[in-house]
């Protein structure tokens, strides 16, 4: 034996009002959603039939009239009754793109504010009809008074909901939902609706780039530093994207102003653009995307997917156009937006191109774009770290090796996608060990002599795992480096950090530990006019603290990590080095 479900409404409510809509001022949303549906199913079979909807407010009872299809008492029985089913798909006949609502839930949205529901209602060719719904799952129907064909809805705020019934707030809440309707809509005589401001129409070029800068101001508190217009017939979708006059966090989701035949869905829609177009806010109107249960968010479908590439192409479009008509536009855009740019530059070729032509990159040459600096040098040659970078920009420089500084967010990738314009492209990263194959070494007399030297020196750094090296290099301001390769700094990082965890993390960690053929180099420049006289020590203790003071200067000048051991020499070094320095008692006397 089959059985139906009952519903216990004030559930139903409670579920509405905690769950599905985000606040209770949604009821005028949804009063008005049902106006307008009513209005449009009646111009669909009468044709220049009026299209007006009035919203009243007297105290805590507000009223809502339109000039719709209006309702037999038959399908007050059959729609207004059954939660769940939608009156304008299943019972008027019309496909579900011609209406805003869907779920058949809207009505009970007005139970969020008020105790009863008091619906009259006429349809053509039937008597008027009145429809009492109350919060306790009880409704009743009796005959009305009512000439003209439409319907009215009318609510009582319940104990402590008044504030929902003020005056000024459906004011302001009927002209946010409906401020773009295409329907006469007022509020207290008051008309709220009006045009479209992106609509192209009479208006001077001019005037409607005006009306729009106001647009923005008005809706979403900026000027914008430029307009991009944009329509996806796909999803019959038009309107414009705000490009920020200021810096966006690439990390936070944007927001959108979103508009479902020109009633507002939402003031902070998400997904609409691809996460790359972090720079643009957009307002939109579209017939065909599908708002989810609430209608408070867009659905994710296929249809979705779509119109959001075809607007990052739009965007795409408009900072290409910028590129040939405007560089100096170009130019400003860059400086506030440069990383979205870069993002979608990551997998565009033509943003690639874009990047290439017009972002200047620092370099150890000066700053240049990576175009300019392909045709002055060939090969890009890059340091993948800011502190890389730091370390050995002047060095290279001294050894006529032009060096890029890709350590800032997503060079690197671009660079090594430098290849994908230019086929016999070179693009190589510098690693620091690599510089030692530039430097010069010492003539083998002079080597010879210095063997105690950097024996006793070799001795001091072998506990930190350090090969002592002399070389002779430009510049010579500058008197040692510390190089390590990828390889051994990345054990170099497992090793301090296992000293750092407990015993279970450091086991886990010992499965990376690898041997590593090359150690890190400490460099000493016998160019100097420093290390020539430490060379010349011949005092072991007075080496090993010499050696171990341009070890700590290296990894600070290099900003390299420094360990608890390298935090304990660089202590000991210079207290040893103040002790040499500052003569004793017995000295003075």
């Amino acid at each position: 034996m089959n059985r139906t479900f009952q519903v216990d409404l004030r559930g139903v409510v409670d579920l509405l009002s905690h769950h599905l809509y985000s606040s209770p001022r949604v009821y005028v949303r949804e009063l008005l959603q049902n106006a307008v549906d009513a209005v449009t199913a009646r111009q669909a079979v009468a044709d220049g039939a009026p299209t007006r909807i009035a919203i009243r407010v007297d105290g805590p009872t507000l009223t809502i009239t339109d000039s719709g299809i209006g309702l037999s008492e038959a399908q007050v029985h059959e729609l207004l009754a059954t939660i769940g089913r939608s009156s304008k798909r299943d019972e008027l006949g019309f496909a579900r793109h011609e209406f805003l609502g869907q779920f058949g839930i809207g009505l009970l949205s007005a139970f969020l504010v008020a105790d009863e529901v008091r619906v009259l209602t006429r349809a053509a060719g039937t008597p008027a009809v009145t429809w009492v719904g109350r919060s306790d799952g009880t409704y009743s129907v009796g005959a009305g008074e009512r000439d003209d064909v439409g319907t009215t809805v009318t609510l009582n705020a319940r104990p402590g909901c008044e504030q929902w019934f003020a005056g000024p707030t459906v004011l302001e809440l009927a002209r946010l939902y409906g401020g773009l309707l295409p329907f006469p809509v007022t509020v207290d005589g008051q008309r709220i609706s009006g045009d479209v401001p992106w609509a192209r129409d009479e208006r001077p070029a001019g005037q409607r780039k005006a009306d729009l800068v106001g647009h923005a101001q008005d809706t979403l508190g900026f000027t914008p530093f430029d307009i991009v217009h944009l329509n996806v017939p796909e999803a019959d979708l038009t309107g414009v994207a705000y490009v920020l006059p200021f810096p966006a966090n690439p990390a936070e989701r944007a927001g959108h102003r979103v508009y479902l035949k020109r009633m507002l869905l939402s003031e902070s829609a998400t997904d609409l653009l691809p996460d790359w177009a972090f720079f643009a806010r957009c307002v939109v109107d579209s017939g065909e995307l599908r708002p989810t249960a609430s209608r408070e968010a867009l659905y994710a479908d296929g249809l979705l997917d779509s119109t959001r590439e075809a607007l990052g192409d739009a965007l795409r479009g408009w900072l290409v156009d910028l590129a040939r008509t405007s560089p100096e536009r170009l130019h400003q855009f860059l400086d506030i937006h440069h990383l979205g740019v870069k993002a979608l530059a990551l997998h565009d070729d033509e943003m690639l191109r874009l990047v290439d032509q017009w972002w200047p990159m620092e370099t150890n040459v000066g700053r240049m774009t990576l175009a300019e600096f392909r045709s002055r040098y060939g090969c890009v040659r890059y340091s993948a770290t800011i502190d890389d970078f730091r370390q050995l920009a002047s060095v290279a420089a001294a050894q006529d090796l032009p060096l890029v500084n890709a350590g800032y967010t997503y060079d690197t990738e671009i660079i090594e996608r430098l290849p994908a314009l230019d086929r016999g492209l070179t693009v190589t990263r510098l690693d620091p060990t690599d510089l030692t194959t530039r430097f010069d070494a010492l003539d083998p007399g002079t080597e010879l002599t210095l063997r105690p030297f950097l024996t006793a020196a070799q001795r001091g750094m072998d506990p930190l795992g350090c090969e002592v090296v002399l070389r002779s290099y430009e510049p010579a301001s500058l008197p040692v480096l510390f190089l390590s390769d990828r390889a051994a700094a990345f054990q170099a990082e497992l090793r301090a950090t296992r000293e750092k965890v407990d015993t279970l993390w450091a086991g886990v960690l010992s499965a990376f530990d690898k041997p590593v053929e090359d150690r890190p180099q400490l460099v000493l420049n016998h160019r100097s006019p420093l290390v020539r006289r430490i060379c010349r020590l011949e005092d072991p203790d007075l080496v090993r603290l010499a050696v171990e003071s341009l070890y700590g200067q290296a990894l600070l000048l290099g900003y390299h990590p420094i360990r608890p051991a390298d935090a304990a020499l660089l202590n000991r070094s210079f207290l040893g080095l103040l002790d040499q320095a500052v003569p004793t008692i017995e000295d003075v006397q």
